[in-house]
């Protein structure tokens, strides 16, 4: 209870906490790097004095002794360019077959020399040589070592945050399924109670109009509580010609509404066979119609249009309402997001569930522009077994 009380706290403490060790795990490396680095430069200032000895024993014809020589081969990984005074280079720890390029080796001088300040080796008060020098292997390695750190950090935390959002979207899922269930089953008391009153009133010899009325909204609110119950759980999919399934859903809804709106439909003269559940796919139809006409406030031109290829159908439902601004594609998908005055945001949010996580279909905003209208596209696949 009070961890579920305090779980934003805890988990900004958490954020906080894991940022904190990130910086400090950086700083060190960092601070490494820099020390290694140093330690590097005061090895290369050793070799450059016993280079200075070797120089100036050579010119007195004595001993240079075992010290310097032996820092002068104990450099086998740091890579380096010497140049005297006349022009001659000698280099260490180069590839030979590249440092015969003079053009190369005049590159990797000025590559030297951004990461690394030369080193002059002065005897007798002269400049003889000046030493160039570039980060060992293991110092490049080191220097790469945060970068990795951090691309590791944003693949860990693209996990945890697809994780989160999984979780989230199960919940949400659990959630439309239990709300889905529960009002199936309190539309079913009243209904049952509804059909049980229409026998009663055929007996008693009421107006069959009137009866006739009743049962039509008895059988709509049937196809309701139909609907809310299959939502609440994973429908099955049967055999059906999308376009009868169409027609159907579409004449529903314009025989019920404004004669301001002139309606036109678009459709092959063969069967489309396709998985369906018509309760459902019906759903999203009425779903699509429904926005339509809200946006275009009850007076303009509705179409729909049934386009099938060889693996797919496509059914758009164009309109010339309003429309939407491209940053709107998507969000309108989103439960809870909707531009009228009055609406819960869940019609398309529903349309989007029943035809890609139940019919494994696309559904999209094909096309719209601003005054212009809108054109929604569903796409399903074609059941060639069944055709």
């Amino acid at each position: 209870m009070l961890f579920t009380k305090h779980k934003n706290l805890i988990r900004w403490i958490f954020i906080g906490f894991s940022f904190v060790i990130i910086s400090l795990i950086l700083w060190n490396t960092y601070m490494f790097f820099q020390s290694f680095k140093a330690e590097e430069r005061i090895k290369m200032e050793n070799w450059s004095a016993a280079q200075r000895d070797l120089i100036k024993s050579t010119n007195l014809d004595g001993d240079i002794g075992e010290l310097p020589l032996q820092i002068l081969q104990s450099n086998t990984t740091t890579p380096m360019i010497m140049v005297d005074l006349d022009g001659n280079i000698e280099h260490n720890n180069l590839d030979e077959t590249k440092a015969e390029d003079s053009a190369y080796i005049k590159d990797l001088i000025l590559d030297f020399e951004k990461e690394n300040s030369p080193i002059e080796i002065i005897y007798d008060g002269r400049v003889l040589n000046t030493l160039y020098y570039g980060n060992s292997p293991l110092l490049n390695k080191l220097k790469y070592y945060p970068i990795a750190f951090v691309l590791i950090l944003v693949l860990f935390a693209g996990l945890v945050y697809s994780f989160y959002r999984s979780t989230k979207i199960a919940t949400q899922n659990k959630l439309w399924s239990g709300m889905a269930k529960e009002t199936a089953h309190q539309i079913g008391t009243p209904l049952s109670s509804l059909i049980g009153w229409t026998e009663i009133l055929k007996i008693e010899e009421v107006n069959p109009d009137y009866i006739q009325e009743i049962e039509k909204d008895i059988s709509r609110l049937e196809t309701i509580t139909e609907r809310f119950s299959k939502i609440g759980s994973v429908p099955t999919l049967e055999q059906a010609n999308v376009v009868k399934e169409t027609i159907d859903a579409y004449d529903y809804l314009k025989s019920r509404s404004s004669k301001l709106i002139e309606f036109s439909i678009d459709i092959p003269n063969t069967e489309v066979p396709v998985l369906l559940n018509t309760q459902l796919y019906s759903w999203t139809i009425e779903n699509l119609v429904k926005n339509a006409i809200d946006a275009m406030k009850g007076r303009g031109k509705l179409s729909v249009k049934i386009e099938p290829s060889e693996h797919h159908v496509r059914i758009y439902v164009s309109d010339t309402g309003k429309g939407l601004s491209k940053n709107q594609f998507n969000s309108i998908f989103e439960p809870g997001f909707t531009t009228k005055k009055r609406g819960w945001g869940l019609g398309l949010s529903l349309a989007r569930r029943i035809i890609e996580d139940f019919h494994d279909g696309k559904i999209k905003v094909s096309h719209s522009e601003i005054g212009k209208g809108t054109t929604m596209q569903i796409t399903l696949k074609i059941n060639k077994a069944l055709g």
